[in-house]
Order: C-alpha cells, then sequence, then structure tokens
C-alpha cells in the first residue's frame, strides 16, 4: 500500500472537510490517516502554498452521481471557504471526473470507474 502525504494550511478545517465529504479518520495525532474503501493518505500539519496548489489526488468511484449529489449537499463553500465543485463531465482522455478542490488549494478528481477497464 502507498500513502500519499496531503498537505494542509489549517489541519483542523482538513480534517473536518475530510471527513464531510465521506474520509473515515483511521489516526488523529501529528498526522492524520484517512481513509475510504481500500485506499489512504496521510494528512500532514503542513502547508507550502505553491506545493499544495499543485497537488492532486484522484478518487476513483463506481457511481459519480451519487458521489455529486453528495458533495453538491455538503455546500462546501460555505462550509469550509473553497471554491464550488466542479460537476462530473468526460474529460477528453475517457474518464467522467468531478472536481473538488479541499482548504489548502489540493485538487480532488473523484473520477467514475469503467466497467472492464483495467486501468480504473
Amino acid at each position: 500500500m502507498a500513502r500519499p502525504f496531503v498537505p494542509s494550511k489549517d489541519f483542523a478545517a482538513s480534517k473536518r472537510f475530510y471527513e464531510e465529504i465521506g474520509f473515515t479518520k483511521l489516526l488523529d495525532g501529528e498526522v492524520a490517516i484517512f481513509a475510504i474503501g481500500s485506499s489512504s493518505f496521510v494528512l500532514q500539519d503542513f502547508f507550502e502554498k505553491a506545493w499544495a496548489e499543485n497537488f492532486m489526488m484522484q478518487l476513483m468511484v463506481d457511481d459519480l452521481d451519487a458521489w455529486w449529489a453528495h458533495l453538491e449537499a455538503l455546500d462546501l463553500p460555505a462550509k469550509f471557504n473553497v471554491p464550488a465543485p466542479r460537476p462530473p463531465a468526460v474529460q477528453p482522455w475517457g474518464l467522467r471526473i468531478a472536481y473538488v478542490v479541499d482548504p489548502s488549494g489540493v485538487l480532488w478528481h473523484v473520477a467514475e470507474r469503467r466497467p472492464g477497464d483495467p486501468s480504473d
């Protein structure tokens, strides 16, 4: 298993954000470990603007429409002062993706798995 280290500008706000969108917090200490399905990442209390705003994560889901409805219902811009999530759209490379930005500027690609495609 590989776990990326995700930066956070406001550690407490980022932890709330990830719990709000559906991740489970497995550890909460000097770092926090969040999981969803079989994936996880380490949220660190470290921030460098240029790095955070150029950092991207991909979350593969089976039902992007359900995820989109969930994200929209959360009103993330009001709760976390983040840009509004971008609705699902098929990208030129074939994946259908919605985009959400965390409180530190990390861009998440929430992508729908394509049945039978081993790269998804």
